[in-house]
């Protein structure tokens, strides 16, 4: 039987971009606008990303933005795509998060992930002697899950807030390993097929088949995040889409910039080398009118058969940037 978009759930991922000419403050200000339209649009979950030492990113304190965000929304769900659970003990996350879900019930979501979310340099300055933290990321979720769970009340060390709290934990992913790691735990599955598509069919192939479900998860359930810049012509988000471009160019170089004003044409501004390495890690990037958009994300649903789809929009406009989400979300409710 094939799945139609309005059939799906569609979410937003805010990488709390700071745009060139703008503070950290005026993005989080732009961020629960944004959310709050995206509540009154349909929109079911709002994430925030664990980023450090990227000037372009003002998500780095992931639990009090999205503690900002949930306390100026009323009901779409507000969580972490992710958090970076070895950049953390999970007592102090389990105590955050529990924080969060008893200020808000029934609204948090935790996704985690494993990469530092940042250089190695930075990633020591925040690990220290736990620098190699990550190899105990599965451990490290399985502590988190005890925290939160009733029969840890018997323990010398809890959670308090956060235990006896039923706050879905996600694993998130760019490579096939955290695909095997999801599907052992029986936990859904968000994948960053915004900016690491290369192994996006693999990992979830590799999670649907070796799914085991849990009291958590009955059958396997897959989130794929990917970028949309959606406008009333192609032509306009073909511009509108040009500083999403001009980012990954900087990610490309690591000459990291603020997020850029669109251009009239990027071969001026980035070689082919530049442009291929970008377009690699764009992949899945969905950009144009309405009707384009919707033809293309019908396809990618077709092709992927996933359980939801998470939309990342850099735009530079904060309007163009609101325009671009009312339209998608039209896509999703078959308008």
């Amino acid at each position: 039987m094939k799945k139609e978009l309005t059939s799906i759930p569609y979410s937003v991922l805010d990488l709390a971009t700071v745009i060139e000419g703008k503070t950290p403050a005026d993005t989080f200000k732009n961020s629960l606008d944004l959310a709050q339209h995206a509540e009154n649009w349909g929109y079911y979950r709002y994430w925030l990303a664990e980023h450090h030492n990227m000037i372009s990113v003002a998500s780095s304190a992931t639990s009090v933005v999205i503690g900002h965000i949930a306390g100026g929304t009323k009901t779409i769900r507000v969580g972490s795509g992710g958090i970076m659970l070895p950049n953390h003990s999970p007592l102090v996350i389990a105590e955050q998060f529990g924080t969060l879900e008893s200020l808000y019930p029934g609204r948090i979501d935790l996704g985690l992930g494993r990469a530092p979310g940042t250089d190695q340099v930075t990633a020591m300055a925040i690990r220290g002697e736990r620098m190699n933290a990550a190899n105990s990321f599965p451990q490290d979720v399985l502590k988190l899950q005890a925290y939160f769970s009733a029969e840890n009340s018997n323990s010398s060390v809890r959670a308090i807030p956060g235990e006896g709290l039923a706050i879905p934990i996600w694993i998130l992913g760019s490579s096939t390993d955290s695909a095997r790691l999801a599907a052992a735990l029986g936990l859904p599955y968000a994948f960053a097929s915004h900016f690491a598509p290369a192994q996006f069919m693999a990992a979830i192939q590799i999670y649907r088949q070796n799914f085991k479900p849990s009291e958590h998860l009955k059958e396997p359930y897959v989130l794929a995040c990917v970028n949309v810049v959606a406008a009333d012509t192609d032509a306009e988000a073909n511009k509108i889409v040009t500083s999403l471009y001009q980012l990954f160019r900087g990610i490309v170089t690591g000459k990291r910039m603020l997020l850029q004003p669109p251009v009239d044409n990027m071969d001026e501004i980035w070689t082919e080398y530049e442009e291929e390495q970008a377009g690699q890690m764009l992949a899945c990037t969905f950009t144009g009118n309405k009707a384009t958009i919707a033809n293309d994300l019908q396809q990618f649903l077709d092709q992927t058969q996933v359980n939801e789809i998470m939309a990342t929009s850099h735009i530079f406009d904060h309007q163009a940037r609101l325009k671009s989400y009312k339209l998608l979300s039209e896509v999703f409710k078959g308008i």
